[in-house]
């Protein structure tokens, strides 16, 4: 017996979500967090920070627990969450959003996410553009969705699209632009040209914009501009983010999505069969995060960026080239140079070899772009520097 559906099982092999002869292959995340635990390797794989969010934070969702705030909260969300992130999105871009009408939140982004995805593709002849390497959760939303994935690569070192390759890949057929800005896996911000033109594109073919905007307080060169805010761009973006890498809580998964009232109806027409609703005690505690004064934003910033320093040191000590982020939590770094041209095997024998764990690039693209990030391996910044210094010291065998 077939189980999975025809087409699905086109797709999803398509988009490199099942293995060549077609059983669902497990993710190379949970390949290497495996053996990170086997060896008892230090971690960089997994995205995720070991050390707790503000106390403030924490401390409301403890209240929030005592006080009873532990069955289903509202379909939208809580009203001071949604009243939160409007009152966010105006204190640090300018833009003004109806809490009412305009907010939904979802568990965490990558619900956000499949549900956009799910509520905008109308067939298997449309098309959604993304830029490559990207988060993998796109290639199966999209795959989920039914439509085709066009991709995009960003080229090393600078990790910036080619404008004429994205003019291209964005015709008629795209319903959606998917934009990851500070990107994952690259640690890539992308320029004031590269937004101008996907504002561009997406007015001239009538497509809708879906930013991915999780690290945006972790930009570090300069502050994070949101599409939303490009002349033109309101009408048909919808912006996506989450508290768990801002506030340090991936677990929560408190998440959300905010746009023009008419797709965010329609997104929530979806979100509401897939989970409903999630989290009642930590809303009302990321609403608590959400109006932290200024410096605590500015701090985690710098002190992520710090991280990323130390780490990058280590790398480039050990025999790496390394690409430094301008954001997020990821730097990605060569390891050619080091026998690791073929990174996947490479990242595979790092843990045994000096009990360190990685990611290769190429398990973010596509399996006929995975050439173009030969070499290329992912290590996750955001440890404890103490984690972070053990890891360097670890990776000095590689020498």
């Amino acid at each position: 017996m077939d189980v999975i559906p025809g087409a699905w099982r086109r797709t999803a092999k398509g988009a490199g979500l099942l293995s060549p002869d077609g059983e669902v292959a497990p993710t190379i995340f949970a390949e290497m967090s495996a053996a990170a635990a086997r060896t008892d390797s230090v971690n960089l794989g997994q995205g995720f920070p070991d050390e707790d969010g503000p106390a403030e934070v924490l401390e409301a969702a403890r209240d929030a627990i005592a006080q009873g705030i532990n069955q289903y909260p509202p379909g939208r969300g809580i009203p001071d969450l949604r009243a939160a992130i409007s009152e966010h999105q105006r204190r640090f871009y300018g833009l003004t959003v109806d809490p009412d009408t305009e907010v939904l939140v979802t568990a965490g982004a990558t619900e956000a996410l499949t549900a956009t995805l799910l509520a905008l593709i109308d067939g298997p002849d449309d098309e959604v553009v993304v830029f490559e390497p990207y988060y993998d959760s796109y290639a199966a939303a999209v795959a989920l969705a039914g439509a085709r994935l066009r991709t995009v690569p960003l080229r090393r070192p600078d990790f910036q699209p080619d404008l004429d390759g994205l003019a291209a890949a964005v015709t008629d057929r795209t319903r959606v632009i998917l934009v990851n800005d500070p990107h994952n896996p690259t640690g890539a911000v992308f320029s004031p040209h590269v937004q101008a033109e996907v504002v561009r594109l997406a007015d001239r073919h009538d497509a809708v914009i879906v930013t991915d905007e999780v690290y945006e307080h972790l930009s570090f060169r300069r502050p994070h501009v949101p599409i939303a805010t490009l002349p033109g761009a309101a009408g048909r973006t919808l912006a996506i983010s989450s508290a768990g890498k801002t506030f340090s809580t991936t677990g929560w998964k408190i998440g959300w999505v905010h746009g023009p009232a008419e797709l965010i109806t329609a997104v929530l027409t979806v979100k509401q069969y897939l989970t409903y609703v999630n989290g009642a005690p930590f809303q009302p505690a990321i609403a608590v995060g959400l109006r932290l004064p200024d410096a605590y934003f500015v701090d985690a910033a710098a002190a992520m960026l710090r991280k990323h320093g130390v780490l990058g040191t280590a790398l480039q000590s050990a025999g790496f080239e390394v690409f430094a982020p301008d954001g997020g939590y990821f730097t990605v770094a060569d390891a050619t140079a080091l026998g690791g041209a073929d990174a996947a095997a490479f990242c595979r024998s790092l843990p045994e070899r000096v009990g360190v764990a990685a990611i290769p690039l190429s398990a973010f693209a596509t399996p006929e772009n995975q050439s173009y990030y030969s070499g290329l391996v992912r290590f996750a910044a955001c440890k404890r520097i103490e984690v972070i210094e053990e890891a360097a010291r670890r990776l000095t065998a590689l020498r």
